[in-house]
C-alpha cells in the first residue's frame, strides 16, 4: 500500500491522523500527514470512501467518561491494495479554558482529540508506546496548532520501524497472556476453540484500552496470528458501498454458502430455521442470525453452562458424547469437492513462507491457521456505525470489540458474548454450548496452565527471567495443543484421540474454512507431531521440561553478553523448535480427573 503523497511507499507508518470532536459536525479528521486524499490539505476534513469510519473508530464511543483512553482497530484496504490497515489511536481531553490559543470553533467546556498512526505493520503495543508520548506532548502544548511534532512523529516513526521483523518480544507488547489467564482461568481454552470454529464472538467492556487489550491477547495465543495471520481480516466495504459491488455477493456466495437471494428481501418473513452448529453451511443456519429468534434459550441453561463444575461436565459428556459425535456428523458433513481458492506462491524465505492455498505468510507446520480470511473479520474495536457488518452476508463471521451496550443487547447477532469484566462467556446455543465442553485433557490442560500462572505470581519475574508461567511460556504451550490438535485430527478413525479434544468439536472444526485450507496445503513438518493430548503425552512433558531449560539457559546466557531479555526469549523460541521433531512418542494411559484449579 502506498501511502499517498509521498514518494517512498516501504514505509511502515502510512498516516498520522488527528481526529476532533466538533459540536455540530461531530467526529472529523482535523489533520493528516501526508494527506489522506492525494489532491487534498493536511487539514482537510474529507476521507477515502473505505475509510469513512476512521473518525469513530480514532474517537471512540463514550470517550468523554474518560480522561484518556488507546484504540486498536482495523481499516479495509484501499481500492488495488491486498493488506489491512493497522490503527492505534490515543485519545485525551482537556479543559479548554487550560488552551493558549483557542480556535473559534471551540464551544465546549472540555476539547476532545485522539492521534492516531495508521500502520501496515501490526506492532500494536509498540505504537502505543511510541503514540503516547506524542500524543502527551502535544496536549501539553495547549495550542493544536502547532502539527510540527506530528510531522516529526511520521518520520521518527518511519525511520525507527523501518525494516523491523515482525517476530520477537516486540510484537507481543502490552499483551499479557498471564493476565488473561488469571482472570479468565480455563475459559481462555474455551474462547480458543470457539474462534477456531469461526464463530461470532463479540468482546465487550469498558474502557476501550481494556477491550482491546484482552481481543488481541487471545489472538496472540494463536501462533503466527498477530505477525502474519491478520493481513486479509478487515476486508469490508461501508455500508453504501455493499450493493455496488457484485464480487462482494459472489465471494458470500462461494465461502459462505449463503446466496444473497436467499436472505434477501425475505429473510424477515422466514421463521426461524433450526439453530445450525455450523458457520455458514446452510442458508437455514445463518438466517436467524438475522433477527431475534422466536424462543430463546433459558437463561438459567445460560448460565449453568457458565459456572458448571468441569466434573459436571465431564460427566455430561461421558453419556452424552457418543451420541453427539453420531449425530453431528451428518450436520457437519463437508462436501469432498468443496472448492478452495488456490493463491499463487511466491518465492520463499526462510522460516516463514507464503502459503501456496493460504496466501498467508506460514512456518513449517502451515500457521498461521487462515482464520481471518474470506469473510472472516478480526475488528478489535467496532464503532457503533458498524454495526451492520454484524449481519451482513459478504461476512462469515466476525472476532470483534465493541463498548456501546447495543452491541451486546442484540445477542442474536452473535454466536458468543465475551463479558471481559465479569470473565464470563455468554453462548445462547445449547449445541454449541457443549461442542465447547471442555474435556477431561482439555480441563487438565487448562489446570496446568492456571497452576502454573497462579503459583509463580508473586515471585516468577523477581530477575527478569522467569518463563515457567510467564508469556512467552503460555503462548508456547498454545502452540503445542494446536499442533497436537493439528496431527489428531488427521488420525481418521482414532476415537481415543479425538476425544481428547472432544469429538464433537474435531467434527465441527474439520468443516471449517481454516482447517479445509490447511488440510488441502502439505506441511511436511507435521510428521514430527505425535497425535494427542499435550498433557497426555511423555512428549508434552519432555517439551515442557526442554522449553524451561533451553529458555532459562539462553536468557541467563543473553544476561551475562549484555543480550536483551526480549531478544534472549526469541532464541529461546527459535531453540526449542528444534526439540520437536526429536521427542518420543506419548505413553498411552487412562486420563486423570480434572484438578479443581480448573473451576471458573
Amino acid at each position: 500500500m502506498e501511502p499517498h503523497g509521498r514518494d517512498d511507499p516501504k514505509g511502515p507508518v502510512l498516516h498520522i491522523v488527528v481526529v476532533g470532536f466538533h459540536h455540530k459536525k461531530g467526529c472529523q479528521v482535523e489533520f493528516s500527514y501526508p494527506p489522506l486524499l492525494p489532491d487534498e490539505g493536511h487539514d482537510s476534513n474529507l476521507l477515502p470512501e473505505e475509510w469513512r469510519y476512521l473518525p469513530f473508530l480514532a474517537l471512540p464511543d463514550g470517550a468523554h467518561n474518560y480522561q484518556e483512553d488507546t484504540v486498536y482497530f482495523h481499516l479495509p484496504p484501499l481500492s488495488g491494495d491486498m493488506k489491512c490497515v493497522y490503527g492505534v489511536s490515543c485519545y485525551r481531553q482537556i479543559e479548554a479554558k487550560a488552551l493558549k490559543v483557542r480556535q473559534a470553533d471551540v464551544t465546549r467546556e472540555t476539547v476532545q482529540k485522539s492521534v492516531c498512526v495508521l500502520s501496515r505493520v501490526p506492532l500494536y503495543g509498540l505504537l502505543q508506546a511510541k503514540l503516547q508520548l506524542i500524543t502527551h506532548a502535544y496536549f501539553e502544548e495547549k495550542d493544536f496548532s502547532q502539527i510540527s511534532i506530528l510531522k516529526e512523529l511520521y518520520d521518527h516513526m518511519n525511520g525507527s520501524l523501518r525494516g523491523s521483523a515482525l517476530e520477537g518480544s516486540q510484537v507481543y507488547l502490552g499483551l499479557s497472556p498471564r493476565d488473561l489467564i488469571l482472570h479468565f482461568r480455563h475459559k481462555v481454552l474455551i474462547l480458543f476453540k470457539l474462534i477456531l470454529l469461526e464463530k461470532k464472538v463479540l468482546f465487550y467492556v469498558s474502557p476501550v484500552n481494556r477491550l482491546v487489550g484482552a481481543l488481541m491477547t487471545v489472538l496472540s495465543l494463536f501462533p503466527g496470528m498477530i505477525e502474519h495471520g491478520l493481513v486479509d481480516s478487515s476486508h469490508y466495504r461501508p455500508k453504501s458501498s455493499v450493493s455496488e459491488d457484485p464480487s462482494l455477493a459472489e465471494s458470500a456466495e462461494e465461502f459462505v454458502s449463503v446466496s444473497v437471494t436467499d436472505i434477501g428481501d425475505t429473510a424477515l418473513d422466514l421463521e426461524p430455521a433450526a439453530e445450525s452448529l455450523s458457520s455458514g453451511n446452510s442458508a437455514e443456519g445463518d438466517n436467524h442470525l438475522l433477527k431475534p429468534p422466536s424462543r430463546t434459550s433459558p437463561e438459567s441453561s445460560e448460565s449453568d453452562w457458565e459456572t458448571l463444575d468441569p466434573s459436571v461436565l465431564e460427566e455430561k459428556e461421558a453419556t452424552e458424547g457418543k451420541d453427539t459425535a453420531a449425530d453431528l456428523t451428518d450436520a457437519f458433513e463437508s462436501k469432498p469437492g468443496t472448492p478452495i481458492t488456490v493463491q499463487p506462491q511466491s518465492g520463499s524465505g526462510q522460516g516463514v513462507v507464503p502459503g501456496l492455498v493460504s496466501g498467508l505468510e506460514e512456518d513449517q507446520y502451515g500457521l498461521p491457521l487462515p482464520l481471518f480470511t474470506k469473510g472472516y473479520l478480526c475488528l478489535p474495536y467496532m464503532a457503533l456505525q458498524q454495526h451492520h457488518l454484524l449481519s451482513d452476508v459478504t461476512v462469515r463471521g466476525f472476532v470483534a470489540g465493541a463498548t456501546n451496550i447495543l452491541f451486546r443487547q442484540q445477542r442474536h447477532l452473535s454466536d458468543a458474548i465475551v463479558d471481559v469484566e465479569e470473565a464470563a462467556v455468554h453462548i445462547q446455543d445449547p449445541e454449541l454450548r457443549k461442542i465447547l465442553s471442555l474435556t477431561t485433557a482439555d480441563l487438565r490442560f487448562a489446570d496446568y496452565l492456571v497452576k502454573h500462572v497462579t503459583e509463580n505470581r508473586d515471585d516468577v519475574f523477581l530477575d527478569g527471567t522467569g518463563w515457567e508461567g510467564g508469556d512467552e511460556w503460555i503462548r508456547a504451550q498454545f502452540t503445542l495443543y494446536l499442533h497436537s490438535l493439528l496431527s489428531s485430527a488427521l488420525q481418521e478413525d482414532n476415537e481415543r484421540l479425538l476425544a481428547d479434544y472432544g469429538a464433537p468439536f474435531v467434527t465441527a472444526w474439520k468443516i471449517s474454512h481454516n482447517y479445509r485450507v490447511w488440510y488441502n496445503n502439505k506441511h511436511p513438518a507435521m510428521a514430527a507431531i505425535t497425535p494427542g493430548s499435550v498433557q497426555n503425552s511423555e512428549r508434552g512433558k519432555k517439551i515442557g521440561n526442554a522449553m524451561m531449560t533451553t529458555s532459562r539457559s539462553v536468557v541467563q546466557t543473553g544476561k551475562v553478553v549484555g543480550q536483551s531479555v526480549g531478544g534472549a526469549l526469541t532464541s529461546a523460541k527459535s531453540a526449542m523448535s528444534s526439540w520437536f521433531s526429536t521427542l518420543a512418542q506419548p505413553a498411552a494411559g487412562p486420563p486423570t480427573e480434572p484438578a479443581t484449579e480448573a473451576k471458573p
